[in-house]
């Protein structure tokens, strides 16, 4: 049965075995003219080496993609589904931010001293104790005494639905600006939000889910507290149309908006620790415009 085993045998040996020098040509059925080894095919070397290369080439591309990952990670994940919300942001920010205001009160805390030294030495104490007494009123020095606290949140989570306007379930800054002047009428005599003093020329903004105050973004809850007349302030939070307009909000069971108004015996505000100097629009010099052209 061997001797009758197809020629085809023969060539795929002859596939497999190494190459030799130009005596070993083959005649076409195989079998070799010389007594030397069959050598390997052109074709097969032409594909063989591009393809070694390829692999190379890929394998060294894929290390350098994963050094350069690593290196631009430093340390932290790079993939979308780990990234921090807006809230987060503005959480770290404000973290940030009353850093910075913690050393802003010390360096204003020292101005303050070398002031009070040139002014004792300058003889001018009717001046500082003018500057005193209206200091409590422009929010410049802490105060302590009874007062009410009023906090507004954003809708709970499950309130939210396709039936639902989500621009309803968040509070909005003429929310908060709504409970600040309820308060101003009512005897405020100081006041806070986010813990931060209210002066004459704070503003509040908002901005995207959070509101902005002194330049710092706070995210909700937002606390309100004021200092003064407990029952005059009581009594214009309930008075207040826009607040009642709130108060809807919050009973109804599609919206829920979070409110709370607690009265205390005492509470702290501090001082405003700010900078003071306003920002303001100049005239334009138009005689200028007119020389220039």
């Amino acid at each position: 049965m061997a001797d009758q085993l197809p020629d085809s045998s023969t060539s795929r040996q002859g596939d497999a075995t190494d190459t030799t020098d130009g005596a070993g040509a083959t005649d076409g059925t195989g079998a070799t003219n010389g007594t030397d080894t069959r050598r390997r095919p052109r074709w097969r070397l032409r594909w063989l080496r591009p393809a070694r290369l390829l692999t190379a080439l890929t394998f060294a591309l894929a290390g350098f993609l994963g050094v350069t990952s690593a290196v631009s990670a430093d340390g932290t994940d790079l993939r979308a589904e780990r990234q921090t919300d807006l809230a987060d942001l503005a959480r770290s920010q404000l973290r940030t931010n009353q850093r910075l205001g913690d050393r802003v009160s010390k360096l204003r805390a020292e101005v303050d001293d070398l002031l009070a030294r040139q002014l004792r030495s300058d003889r001018s104490g009717a001046a500082q104790k003018k500057v005193d007494r209206l200091a409590p009123v422009a929010g410049l020095t802490p105060l302590r005494g009874p007062g009410v606290t009023v906090v507004l949140d954003d809708a709970p989570p499950s309130a939210r639905s396709n039936d639902t306007d989500p621009d309803a379930l968040v509070v909005h800054q003429q929310d908060i600006q709504a409970v600040v002047n309820a308060m101003w009428a009512g005897g405020a005599e100081a006041m806070t939000i986010q813990g931060q003093r209210v002066i004459s020329t704070s503003a509040i903004r908002c901005v995207g889910n959070s509101v902005v105050l002194h330049g710092v973004p706070y995210p909700p809850p937002y606390r309100i507290e004021a200092v003064g007349d407990v029952g005059g302030m009581i009594q214009a939070i309930g008075d207040s149309p826009a607040i009642n307009t709130y108060l809807a909000y919050v009973t109804d069971p599609r919206y829920r908006l979070g409110w709370k108004l607690t009265r205390s015996t005492n509470l702290r505000m501090p001082a405003f620790d700010g900078p003071l100097n306003l920002d303001y629009a100049a005239e334009r010099d138009v005689s200028g415009d007119a020389a220039a052209r």
